[in-house]
Parts: structure tokens; C-alpha cells; sequence
């Protein structure tokens, strides 16, 4: 259960984040952690990063909570380097718990899109921007 967990997270990391410095690609397995953690998402790291709409048991493309798994592309990591160092990011941040720098949030997208949920309450990390639940 824990390798999967690892394995789905770092999968994360590297679909979203392999581009970006440490504190992008930490956001980015922090927000699956803080996503476990809340009562709105699944208790599970790969509940979470495969959480996607279906129909009649088919992934609807472009419909999922991140992009790389229903994007029609391979989610077969290709870059050895990129791949180990989200694998080693994933055990960090599962096992010892490394630091929220996204101070809870639970959505983020990166700056090339403008989604209709999105506000100006934001952190922006790298080039991605991070949202936490508003009361």
C-alpha cells in the first residue's frame, strides 16, 4: 500500500512538476497530502491522483483532477534523473512529512491556463498557482 501510495505521488510530481525548481515540485506532492487530509477527496494518494470523471467506465478525456493522466499521452516517466529525484520528493514528502509551502492548498494550475474557479487569492510557486479552501 505504501509503494503504491509512492508511486502515484511521485508519478504527480513528475507529470506536473519535472520542469520546476524544488519548491514547485514539493507544492505539487504537498497538495496531493493536503488533498488525503481533507474531507472532500479520497483518504488515498492514488484515489487522489486518479480522481477522473468516467462514463460508462471510460475516462472522459480532459476531465480529471490532473491533467497528465487523462491527457491521451504515456504516463511512463522518460527522463531517468527527473523520475528518481519526484520518487525520492514522494518518500520525503509522505514518509518524513516535509513542510506545506503551500500552506494547505488543494487545487493549483499553472500559469498558461485561467480556469473559471480560479481567484486572486493565491500563492503563486514557480509556475504554477496554488488555492486553499476560503471559508
Amino acid at each position: 500500500m505504501i509503494a503504491e501510495s509512492l508511486l502515484c505521488i511521485a508519478l504527480n510530481i513528475y507529470f506536473e512538476a519535472r520542469s520546476e525548481d524544488l519548491q514547485g515540485k514539493v507544492a505539487v506532492g504537498s497538495v496531493v497530502m493536503n488533498r488525503i487530509a481533507h474531507e472532500r477527496f479520497p483518504d488515498s494518494a492514488c484515489e487522489v491522483v486518479y480522481q477522473a470523471e468516467y462514463h460508462s467506465g471510460t475516462l472522459v478525456r480532459h476531465r480529471c483532477q490532473f491533467s497528465w493522466f487523462c491527457d491521451g499521452l504515456s504516463d511512463n516517466p522518460y527522463e531517468k534523473e527527473e523520475w528518481a529525484l519526484a520518487y525520492v520528493l514522494a518518500i520525503w514528502i509522505h514518509d518524513i512529512g516535509l513542510p506545506d509551502v503551500t500552506n494547505g492548498a488543494l487545487w493549483y494550475h499553472s500559469n498558461d491556463v485561467s480556469p473559471p474557479w480560479a481567484t486572486t487569492n493565491y500563492i503563486q510557486i514557480g509556475s504554477h498557482k496554488f488555492y486553499k479552501e476560503v471559508n
